[in-house]
């Protein structure tokens, strides 16, 4: 059984060799526009402030998710993942306008729809150390993440009905990162209890 993978690609460097070498069950999410931090000195990461436009964000998002739904082609799925999982309430009201019908970003969901038209699914397990040496968190410290969430889930401290979603980083990861994944993927997809789900079910309620 293969595991089911989204990839969020930035339509700005995308090109169309990548969804030539796709194979699998590999749905293509859209990651931004141009990946780029437009945050002022000191405030967090992000490539949408409240110093750009709205108008201009939205924009920005539609002419993007053209570019990438072209080249995608049938693994195309409309679903927004915004870098550094930061995007203003504000701008998410606009994806369904620009065909946008999905919101992925980190951590619990507050809810489900976080504007009309809108289902957002997030990840919740990282596994880069972005505060330390930017390598592999550990195995132990994977875990947590993955059972912190499981348990929140299950006495109802979090959204029952949202999966634990594992976000990966392929450029960044290191030997230790790899052989964690291949460990965690082969354990997994043979246990009975363990059922990987792919953003497009996750998602299909949306797609019409």
């Amino acid at each position: 059984m293969q595991v089911p993978l989204a990839l969020a690609v930035v339509p700005q460097s995308a090109e169309a060799q990548l969804f030539a070498q796709l194979e699998g069950e590999v749905c293509v999410l859209q990651h931004g526009v141009d990946h780029r931090n437009r945050a002022a000195p000191g405030e967090r990461r992000s490539e949408f402030t409240p110093a750009e436009p709205l108008e201009a964000a939205a924009a920005r998002i539609a002419a993007g998710r053209k570019r990438l739904a072209e080249l995608a082609g049938p693994r195309w799925l409309d679903v927004f993942a915004p870098p550094w999982n930061r995007l203003p309430e504000a701008l998410a009201a606009r994806l369904p306008a620009a065909g946008l019908r999905g919101l992925s970003s980190f951590g619990p969901r507050a809810r489900p729809r976080p504007a009309p038209g809108v289902l957002q699914v997030n990840t919740h397990v990282d596994l880069v150390n972005w505060r330390g040496d930017r390598g592999f968190v550990g195995a132990p410290a994977a875990l947590e993440q993955a059972v912190r969430h499981l348990a929140a889930c299950r006495c109802g401290e979090a959204d029952r009905d949202e999966p634990t979603g594992w976000l990966t980083h392929h450029l960044q990861h290191d030997a230790a990162g790899w052989d964690f994944l291949t460990t965690l993927l082969e354990r997994t997809r043979a246990d009975p209890c363990v059922r990987w789900v792919s953003a497009r079910t996750l998602f299909a309620v949306v797609e019409s």
